[in-house]
C-alpha cells in the first residue's frame, strides 16, 4: 500500500513533468559521435567516490591523483551518480574536470543523466543521505539565519536550490546527454524504445537540457516508467520480445549494440540478445556491495574489465 505522502509526491511529479511541446530549438550538444579507437563504459555509481575512482582506474582513465591519463580514450558513464551515498558532489565535480582534461588530450567523457539525476531535479530526495544534504548547504538561501529560526526542512534547502531547474548543479546536469550514440553503440541509462526513436533522440536530449536550465517545463517522458531513464525492458532479464524490440531500435538508429545501466546484474556485467545488449550496472557502490567493472569496446571487440 502506498503511503499518502508518496501519492502526493507522485501527483507533484506528474504536475511538474507535464507534456509540453514548444518549437524545438536546435540541440547545442551532439547526440551522435564518430567511432573512436577505444570506448570504456561504467555503470551506476550512487554517491560512492571510492568505487568511482576504482572504476576510472580500471578503465585506464585516471592516475592516483585523479588526473586524466586516458589519452584519446572515450569514457561513458551511464548515469545514476546521485543518491544513496555521501560522495555525490565530489563525483559530479570530478567528472566535470575530467571532461575538460580528456578533451584537451583528444579523448572524451560522456556522463549521462539517469533517473536519479532527473529525480533530484524534480526535487525528489527520498534516496538522499544526510551527507548528501550537507554537501549542498552553501546553496541555501538565508543560510545566515539563527538556528532557532530555521524549520525542520531547512536541511534540504541547499540541495533544492542546487538541483532545481536553473540551479547550479541542475546546470551541470544540463551539460549532459540522456542518450548518446558513439559509432555503432547506443548508451542510455534505462533504454531506447521505438517510441523514443519516433520522438527523436536529439529532441529528448534537448528537452531534458532546456528543462534543467529552467527554460521550459519538465518533459512528460522524464517521469514515465517507459522513459529512457526508467524503462527496464532491456535490463531486467530481457526476453525474446525485448530482443526483437531492440533489433528494431538498433536498425533504425544504424547501431550495432545498446549499453544500459539502471538494473543491477547479479554476478557482473552481462550480455543479452546475442551480444546486441549489455547490462553494465554491477551495484559497485557501497550501498549495493558490488565490485567495479567496466565494458571495453574496441571496434567489433567487446570485453568486460573486472576490478578488485
Amino acid at each position: 500500500m502506498f503511503r499518502p505522502t508518496r501519492i502526493l509526491l507522485a501527483s507533484l511529479l506528474v504536475a511538474l513533468c507535464s507534456s509540453f511541446q514548444p518549437a524545438d530549438p536546435p540541440p547545442d550538444l551532439p547526440s551522435r559521435f564518430p567511432e573512436p579507437g577505444r570506448i570504456v563504459a561504467i555503470g551506476d555509481l550512487h554517491g560512492d567516490l571510492d568505487a568511482t575512482r576504482r572504476a576510472l582506474k580500471l578503465a585506464g582513465a585516471i592516475d592516483d591523483n585523479d588526473r586524466w591519463i586516458g589519452g584519446d580514450l572515450v569514457l561513458v558513464q551511464t548515469g545514476d551518480q546521485l543518491d544513496r551515498g555521501n560522495g555525490e558532489r565530489a563525483i559530479l565535480d570530478l567528472f566535470v574536470r575530467l571532461a575538460e582534461e580528456a578533451r584537451a588530450a583528444g579523448g572524451a567523457v560522456h556522463a549521462l543523466n539517469g533517473d536519479h539525476e532527473l529525480m533530484n531535479a524534480s526535487l525528489d530526495f527520498r534516496y538522499v543521505t544526510p551527507g548528501g544534504f550537507a554537501d549542498f548547504e552553501e546553496f541555501a538561501p538565508d543560510k545566515d539565519l539563527e538556528p532557532s529560526s530555521r524549520g525542520p526542512d531547512d536541511a534540504q534547502l541547499g540541495r533544492k536550490a542546487a538541483f532545481r531547474p536553473g540551479g547550479a548543479y541542475a546546470r551541470v546536469l544540463a551539460e549532459r546527454n540522456t542518450i548518446v550514440i558513439i559509432g555503432r553503440n547506443v548508451f542510455v541509462h534505462g533504454g531506447v524504445r521505438p517510441e523514443h526513436v519516433d520522438y527523436g533522440i536529439e529532441r529528448i536530449n534537448d528537452e531534458v537540457r532546456t528543462w534543467l536550465r529552467g527554460e521550459r517545463p519538465c518533459p512528460g517522458f522524464v517521469d514515465s516508467r517507459r522513459g529512457p531513464t526508467w524503462t527496464r525492458l532491456y535490463s531486467s532479464n530481457p526476453d525474446t520480445a525485448a530482443c526483437d524490440t531492440l533489433a528494431v531500435v538498433l536498425e533504425r538508429l544504424s547501431a550495432e549494440r545498446m549499453i544500459v545501466g539502471h538494473t543491477i546484474q547479479e554476478g557482473g556485467i552481462k550480455a543479452f540478445c546475442d551480444g546486441k545488449l549489455w547490462g553494465i550496472d554491477v551495484g559497485m557502490s557501497a550501498f549495493s556491495g558490488g565490485k567495479p567493472q567496466a565494458l571495453e569496446i574496441v571496434g567489433d571487440s567487446v570485453r568486460v574489465l573486472r576490478g578488485e
